[in-house]
């Protein structure tokens, strides 16, 4: 029996494949396909960009992209939002937003899905704050709590009243319960 050689995909061959729905990421030599988002998973994400847009855009302090693709250093991945402190977004000669963004982001955000790994998504973000993240939030809506990651600390599991930390610049004053507390909708 002869063995077949697997063939490795590398970062630039990944990156001229087409987009799928949903995104696929390259990380550590391997392309997954990301998990289509559920309700509360969309929810979650999209009060989250909303609320730190509300408090960071006008002033021009930074941005809440949700599914945004991030290559840096060997990998290409798409947080649920990636959060650019102003200053960082690389935006183009005519201040137009560019469609590739080559660096981490400043704060990045993954909300569990079911039937996604947990492990596999919070090596995302141990990754990104490894390669320049100032903070990165991993919120699970099955318990209702968040793990706060920051760079060189042990993460935090933060629950109920606890606020939490978001970046410097962002007048962001909210706890778990408040964001959990929008999964609930008028009926």
């Amino acid at each position: 029996m002869i063995a077949t050689p697997v063939k490795t995909l590398t970062l630039d061959a990944f990156l001229q494949l087409p987009e799928t729905k949903p995104a696929s990421e390259y990380i550590n030599n391997k392309v997954t396909q990301k998990i289509m988002p559920k309700g509360r998973h969309s929810r979650l994400q999209g009060k989250l960009c909303q609320e730190i847009n509300q408090v960071s855009e006008s002033p021009k302090l930074a941005y809440a992209f949700p599914e945004l693709r991030c290559t840096f250093v060997g990998s290409s991945i798409v947080p649920d939002i990636a959060v650019f402190e102003w200053r960082n977004i690389p935006f183009l000669a005519d201040g137009e937003i560019p469609d590739n963004f080559n660096l981490a982001p400043d704060w990045i955000i993954e909300i569990l899905s079911p039937d996604q790994n947990a492990n596999k998504v919070i090596g995302k973000i141990l990754h990104s704050l490894q390669h320049g993240s100032k903070l990165g939030w991993f919120l699970d809506p099955s318990d209702r709590s968040i793990l706060v990651f920051q760079p060189n600390q042990q993460p935090i599991l933060m629950a109920n009243s606890d606020r939490l930390p978001s970046l410097e610049i962002i007048p962001l004053d909210i706890t778990v319960e408040a964001i959990f507390s929008w999964l609930k909708m008028e009926i």
